[in-house]
């Protein structure tokens, strides 16, 4: 696999981000449109207002499923970096450090990471650069 680095560092998940994101985007517009319409035409009916109900349904238990599994890895992520930093440095991790600026320093070597921790507090460093300021990157292929 090739080196990762900030250049090629973005995961695109095939299935949710080119069929389930845009077939029910294209799903939910149609299937509103459809029940606009029917109120137009004064055609509105049960069983349009259901279909309308079960395509949107259908969309936010999909964004739900994506959106909470990221919070879990974002908790982890927090846990892991808290704990690479103690044992790094014997010291606990600066409290301000923001959950982007931690999700951004996951990216970084062990040699690099305790004094870029502190340039991220120091310079208020967004979570861009941080990766842009990391000179030996550390893969991460587990991402979600």
């Amino acid at each position: 696999m090739k080196q990762q680095s900030y250049e090629n560092h973005t995961r695109y998940h095939p299935l949710q981000h080119f069929f389930w994101l845009p077939v029910s985007l294209i799903t939910l517009v149609t299937s509103l449109i459809y029940v606009v319409s029917s109120l137009i035409k004064g055609s509105f009916t049960l069983p349009v207002f259901l279909i309308f109900m079960l395509v949107l349904m259908s969309f936010v238990a999909g964004a739900l499923a994506r959106l909470n599994a990221l919070k879990v890895q974002d908790r982890v992520i927090r846990l892991e970096e808290q704990f690479r930093y103690y044992m790094l440095t014997k010291e606990p991790l600066d409290p301000r450090v923001t959950m982007e600026q931690l999700i951004a320093l996951r990216f970084s070597s062990d040699e690099e990471f305790p004094q870029l921790a502190k340039l991220a507090v120091e310079k208020d460093m967004s979570g861009d650069e941080i990766k842009k300021a990391i000179k030996q990157w550390r893969t991460d292929e587990h991402r979600v």
